[in-house]
């Protein structure tokens, strides 16, 4: 089967080369291959390949930036993704398409169904959202939109290796306590999105790890975690503060859990500290 994947430069990008699966023929595009806001660029790309499927990791993820920069979030959060299923309609090919907790607001108190309505707090959200249902409205059949959280990877810039650096370079840290999700591997994200193309899965979905964590349960169990590894020297302080305490320009939600009970039955993610220590591993 002949794949496209959108944003292979990225954390998630890398890895879904990586894990793709015996017998697929892969081609990875980046940034510097295909605008994909340039719809002309994106339709004259797609009808030379021709794939059977495109997956869509390609995102304008600076969430706070994005506050001052709409236009561009949207080129490619919106825009982006309508093109691409503009172009896979046209060669008859199926699309997956990355999604986000941010299209919904936080004020839920328990974990959000894949059919929950959405309702994003800044642009990024908004953006993405947009996204979702030009996706949805050109491919009602044929895609699949996977919403995830909190992804991080052993390589690329994220919490993860954020935590890391100032842990070594400050031995102290404080976080946010009172947003709550799920910190989400990007080796098990890309697993799981082969795995759902594979077996056809249309519509919209929702993949994380397991379990439940605040950014200052994440950040408390890097330092753990590292510490017992060698990467960090025992001892590094995280300090828990309220979202208050650390303003910035987006809002963020403050619960994004996500119901994951839509998934193909066989499909199950692992706790994510499982995971977390499973990338500290391989860093």
């Amino acid at each position: 089967m002949k794949v496209l994947v959108t944003g292979a430069e990225g954390q998630l990008g890398r890895l879904l080369l990586y894990t793709a699966p015996a017998g697929a023929e892969v081609a990875g595009w980046g940034r510097a291959d295909l605008d994909i806001g340039d719809a002309e660029a994106v339709q004259v790309r797609v009808q030379a390949l021709k794939p059977a499927l495109i997956i869509n990791a390609a995102a304008y993820t600076a969430v706070d930036k994005a506050e001052s920069e709409p236009d561009l979030a949207a080129r490619v959060n919106a825009a982006g993704p309508a093109n691409l299923a503009a172009a896979a309609q046209a060669v008859g090919a199926r699309l997956v398409q990355v999604s986000t907790d941010f299209v919904f607001d936080g004020a839920a108190g328990s974990p959000y169904r894949a059919d929950a309505p959405t309702n994003p707090l800044g642009v990024y959200g908004c953006t993405k959202r947009d996204g979702e249902l030009a996706v949805l409205r050109a491919l009602p059949q044929h895609a699949l939109i996977v919403r995830t959280a909190w992804v991080y990877a052993a390589q690329g810039r994220n919490f993860l290796h954020t935590m890391l650096r100032l842990l070594r370079e400050r031995g102290a840290v404080r976080v946010v306590a009172d947003q709550v999700g799920t910190p989400t591997s990007a080796r098990c994200l890309a697993r799981a999105l082969w795995r759902l193309a594979d077996a056809g899965t249309c519509g919209v979905c929702h993949w994380t790890d397991a379990g439940v964590a605040s950014w200052y349960d994440f950040a408390v169990a890097i330092a753990e975690e590292a510490a017992a590894l060698g990467l960090l020297p025992a001892g590094a302080a995280v300090t828990p503060i309220a979202t208050a305490d650390f303003p910035t320009p987006a809002r963020r939600p403050a619960y994004s859990v996500l119901d994951k009970s839509s998934l193909p039955a066989g499909l199950a993610p692992a706790h994510w500290r499982q995971e977390l220590r499973a990338v500290l591993k391989e860093i």
